[in-house]
Parts: structure tokens; sequence; C-alpha cells
């Protein structure tokens, strides 16, 4: 089971981040994703919201760090850890449009783009923005079958209900067909995964829970199961803790683990990453080897 890291400072849900992370800039981040990278960790995430209504950031958060600016940031200070969206809210976007801009992401962070997308759930946010709310499924799925198509081709052509285009000339596009995760926590996620992805990234779901869904779909070869600590981790002062965490959710079925850490500053959450990476024996976690 490989491990990467819920990236702080860039998301802020209520009650669930630090308060250090408030104030925190670039620099810390940047701080943290270079430790991440030297001690051979899988991934970075950064989500996205446009704008989220005020009541509705009471409950969701309001802080959500744009992901193609904080990545691109973060490319400079990294070498091999991937850059993974989750999510990207595919209704957001035309795929042309995600083939171009993060194409070019990966393009100059060395081939290291993770497209984590998601159907969306905010219908504000959709009126907002001025795109269909109501088949947002039904365009979600095509997005990702035009996306497969085009995403690191030079010369991209689709032909579909909602998205048509031929002969359209992406560049600077990916190095290659970027993996692609898909979010959720349906059934209809997973068979969304299955078909039109290379991973599902859950939420909100109980092990029991996790494990009837995945029991209900033969997983393609390579697919990954991206599943979250949820509450945070400290390897340092909870090893206990820690390990059986993680060793639950390797129970549950992860090939991929998104840890979110305890930390009370940037240099303590630093330390937790190189505590957590001196565990990978006790449970055979994977890590690419220290830089």
């Amino acid at each position: 089971m490989r491990v990467g890291i819920v990236t702080p400072v860039v998301v802020q849900l209520p009650g669930a981040h630090a308060e250090w992370e408030v104030t925190a800039g670039i620099e810390e981040i940047a701080g943290i994703a270079a430790t991440a990278d030297r001690l051979g960790y899988h991934h970075l995430t950064c989500s996205e919201h446009v704008a989220v209504p005020a009541g509705v950031a009471e409950q969701r958060g309001g802080t959500y760090w744009d992901p193609l600016a904080t990545f691109g940031h973060l490319a400079a200070y990294t070498r091999r850890i991937l850059l993974a969206t989750r999510v990207l809210v595919l209704g957001y976007h035309h795929p042309l449009e995600i083939a171009k801009r993060y194409g070019t992401l990966d393009r100059l962070s060395g081939g290291r783009l993770v497209l984590g997308v998601g159907v969306g759930s905010l219908a504000e946010e959709f009126d907002l923005l001025d795109v269909p709310f109501r088949d947002r499924g039904a365009r979600a799925d095509e997005a990702l079958r035009a996306l497969r198509s085009s995403l690191g081709e030079r010369v991209a052509e689709f032909h579909g209900t909602y998205y048509d285009y031929a002969d359209m000339v992406v560049d600077p596009h990916a190095t290659r067909r970027s993996p692609i995760w898909v979010g959720g926590r349906t059934a209809r996620s997973l068979r969304r995964a299955v078909e039109h992805g290379d991973g599902w990234v859950p939420f909100g779901l109980r092990t029991a829970e996790l494990g009837e869904l995945l029991s209900r779909f033969a997983l393609p070869a390579g697919f990954e199961v991206v599943l979250s600590t949820g509450a945070p981790l400290d390897p340092l002062a909870d090893r206990d803790r820690t390990l059986r965490a993680l060793d639950r959710l390797r129970a549950a079925g992860a090939t991929l683990v998104s840890v979110s850490l305890h930390a009370e500053s940037a240099a303590h959450h630093r330390d937790q990453l190189a505590a957590l990476r001196d565990l990978d024996t006790e449970l055979d976690l994977s890590f690419a080897p220290r830089a």
C-alpha cells in the first residue's frame, strides 16, 4: 500500500484544520511538499471550488486553493511526487480546457499529473458558473470518455451528445494519458471509475460499506482504490493508533492511502511525515527511495 498526503492549508474544513493553517502561505506548503517528495511519498492533493455560498461554507468550508496555480508552484519545489487533484469538478470545465490547462501542468512537472475528478454536488456553484446541474452525471460520463480520448494528444477528436470536436490542436499537452481517479460514495461512482477511470476515491463511507461496494465489481488490473484516513493521524505521539488505522485501510482494500496528519505547525507536520515514513517496514508500506 502506497502512501500520499492530504495537503494541509489548501482546504480548510470547519473543525478539521489546525490553527496554524489559517495564516500559513505557499512557503509552508512548499516546505511540506518538498519534505514529502524527499521522503518518497506518492502524491499530494488539492481540491477545487470556485466560490462557495457563505451559508454553505459554514459546513463545507470556504478555503479552497486553486489546484492549477498551487500545483504549478509546488512542481518547482518537487521532482517525483505526483500532483493529484482531489477533486476537479468535471461539469465546470470543457474536456479540452482540462486537457490544455492540466496537460500543461503535466508537461512542466515532468509527467506527474493525476486527475482526480468528480461529478459535483453544490447546485449553487453550478448555477453561478451557468452550467447544468440536473444531468451532471451523464455529462460527467461523457467528459470522462472525451478525456480518455484527448488527454495527451496533440490533435484531439471526440464526438458525443454534449461535447463534439475534431481536428483541434492542444499544445502543449500532457506527456501521456494521465491517470484519472473518480471520486464519489455510491455504486454509480465506482462503476464510473471502473468504466472510465484508473481509480476510485471514495469518501464518507464506513469500512463495511466500502467492502460491500467493492465486492460488486471486478476491478481491472492496476486499478487504484484510494482511501483516506479521515481523522488526522499522529505517528509521533500515537504510533499504535496510526498503525491500526493504516492496517484497517489496507484490509478495506486500499492500494493507496491519502493521509491527514495532526500538526501544530508546518515544522511539526514535516516531523510527522518523517515519523510516518519510518513505520514503513512494520506495515509493509511502499515509499519511493529517499532522495
